[in-house]
């Protein structure tokens, strides 16, 4: 079986012959607009796809090499698997393929080659001094120690089946096969017959024909109706693929390099991370707070540094940055970007323009840090840059984490409290319990007679911040634990009971006593407002019950309902005036009465008088 296939990009100082050298692999001319073949340049980004003597895939990214075209060539490097460093035997090493290599570093590359284009227009002794440039300038990197192979542009000369062969034997990539599909947009245009179109790396899960996708942070929706992989139409993309997407639903003019493509409620874009940031021994001294440009992706905003350690007494800001700097901080980004857990990323300074460091994303969605936070958020990043996901969980707040969350995939099956679809560090869910149990102490403090208290105001005066599903399965879950009941609408605490000693007992035996003296003409409901615990206790105990605006013994409903029936048996019918005889009411009174009989579906009306219903 051949080995995974491969995304391989090609990195170096310009005119150091990287495009020749895949045009020489592939046969293909990547430097394809009038403008590239004016100049001699690369400018925009190349892609190409080609088959190895093992029959192993690879997709060759050509990147720009011009110092101005840094941006274009983060945005290239985004997904490599591997890197081909190109370095001219005339020239060597020149400061292009310094920034480069840095690049390629802090973007967390681990595998690659060196190639010395143009060996045969020097002698052996300047390919020699052309290779130990070369070693000496990788000593640190992740290319030290890789094979540096002369190779020649010009496809009958030597050293293509030497590269075919070292590409043939580069590791397998890790790659993210079970996250969210994502694939940063690095280039955008219109296919005539077709419409939009954008092409990517398939940074982790996989994507088929036909497809619903949202592209971010815009949230714009669309239809993939059209998937190719190296120029070929396939029905499927997985990570690590260099894929071409058609987009139905979306105009072109909406989409551009540093967008991301995903599926629906997969992934949320953020302006705020916290990360691991690691200064170049070249960069200058910047103070914190400092606003640099941000290469994430494909993607590119302007956002402030702020370092994460303790505080020093009176400082407003932290310490500053000094070249060579491994350490902790958030950034605050300008505009929202699509950033996950482990992410690496470029910082530049505009002026002058230059790489100056770089890093990965330790907290994709970081709560924005303030002055007293700093010793707990730099406690946490620790723990995170350590390997322990648990902080995730503590920062994720009331919420927690959903399962389908990348971040929640991060997680040890074991870790964490469950509620509902979502998990939460288990002194959140703590705090959830604890503030249910105490609002329904205080709601039975404040309403000893009642049997209970509305869920709705459990809630709110409980946990607002959680929806009513959420909120469910917290009840659920108390009640499990033998801390609550659930009563239909109502929620008591287990072992609860209305307080019937000593006044308020009295009272309640009095007024049970008066309804059933009342008879069918029981006092209105607004008469006993000095008493409303009293009468909700009785309702919903099922001693009273409401008719109209009355409030009626049930044994006297019971003998209404009896009344009633045998009246209409006798009579064929019951009218309003009936009723009025039949309990010696005002018509003021029947009518409410006789309409609530119809409620207990007693009686049918049929024009003014009333049957019981079902005959």
């Amino acid at each position: 079986m051949p080995l995974p296939a491969l995304v391989i990009g090609t990195a170096g100082h310009i005119d150091h012959g990287k495009t020749s050298l895949v045009r020489a692999l592939t046969g293909v001319d990547l430097d394809r607009s009038p403008e590239e073949k004016a100049r001699g340049i690369t400018i925009q980004l190349g892609f190409v796809g080609a088959s190895l003597p093992s029959g192993r895939r690879v997709s060759f990214v050509d990147v720009p090499g011009h110092e101005r075209l840094v941006r274009t060539m983060v945005a290239g490097a985004c997904g490599l698997d591997a890197a081909l460093l190109c370095v001219s035997a005339v020239e060597g090493v020149m400061p292009q393929t310094r920034e480069h290599l840095a690049i390629l570093q802090l973007l967390g590359l681990r595998s690659g080659l060196v190639v010395l284009t143009c060996p045969d227009l020097v002698d052996a002794d300047g390919l020699e001094l052309a290779r130990m440039d070369v070693e000496e300038a990788v000593v640190g990197t992740f290319l030290e120690g890789a094979p540096v192979l002369p190779v020649a542009s010009g496809k009958a000369l030597a050293g293509h089946e030497a590269l075919r062969a070292a590409l043939d034997a580069l590791p397998a990539p890790e790659r993210g096969a079970v996250g969210p599909f994502r694939l940063p947009v690095d280039r955008a245009f219109l296919r005539p017959g077709f419409g939009a179109v954008v092409t990517g790396t398939v940074r982790s899960g996989s994507v088929r024909d036909g497809d619903e996708l949202v592209v971010l942070p815009t949230g714009q929706r669309a239809r993939l109706r059209g998937l190719q992989r190296d120029g070929q139409p396939v029905e499927r993309a997985q990570a690590g693929d260099r894929a071409a997407l058609n987009l139905a639903g979306i105009e072109h003019a909406e989409l551009g390099r540093g967008l991301v493509v995903s599926h629906p409620e997969a992934l949320q874009p953020t302006a705020v991370i916290d990360v691991e940031l690691e200064l170049l021994p070249s960069a200058p001294a910047l103070d914190d707070g400092a606003r640099l440009r941000l290469l994430l992706g494909t993607a590119e905003v302007m956002a402030v540094v702020q370092t994460i350690s303790a505080p020093q007494p009176e400082a407003e800001l932290g310490p500053p940055l000094f070249p060579g700097d491994r350490l902790l901080a958030q950034l605050r980004c300008e505009a929202p970007l699509v950033a996950l857990d482990g992410d690496r990323f470029v910082l530049r300074r505009e002026s002058p323009v230059e790489t100056i460091g770089g890093g990965v994303v330790l907290d994709a969605r970081a709560p924005r840090i303030r002055r007293r936070d700093l010793h707990r958020a730099q406690a946490e990043l620790l723990r995170l840059r350590a390997g322990d996901p648990s902080p995730l969980l503590d920062r994720a707040g009331a919420l927690g984490l959903a399962e389908a969350d990348p971040r929640a995939q991060q997680l040890p099956p074991g870790l964490g409290a469950r509620l509902g679809d979502r998990r939460l560090a288990p002194a959140q869910l703590a705090r959830h319990q604890r503030a249910v149990i105490n609002a329904l102490q205080a709601y039975h403090a404040a309403h000893p007679l009642r049997a209970g208290c509305p869920r709705r105001e459990v809630r709110s005066a409980a946990v607002p911040e959680l929806p009513e599903r959420l909120f469910d399965a917290l009840v659920q879950l108390l009640s499990d634990e033998g801390a609550l009941v659930a009563e239909g609408p109502r929620l008591r605490l287990a072992g609860h009971t209305p307080d019937l000693d000593g006044p308020a007992g009295a009272a309640l035996r009095r007024l049970t006593a008066d309804l059933r003296a009342a008879g069918v003409t029981g006092p209105r409901l607004a008469e006993l407002d000095a008493h409303p615990d009293l009468v909700q206790l009785l309702m919903e105990s099922g001693v009273a019950v409401k008719v109209g605006d009355r409030l009626l013994h049930v044994e006297v409903t019971e003998q209404v309902k009896e009344a009633v029936r045998a009246h209409i048996r006798a009579a064929g019918g019951l009218s309003a005036q009936d009723c009025k005889a039949l309990f010696d009411l005002s018509r003021q009174h029947a009518i409410p009465l006789l309409e609530w009989l119809d409620a207990q579906r007693v009686t049918v009306r049929a024009g003014d008088l009333r049957t019981l219903r079902g005959g």
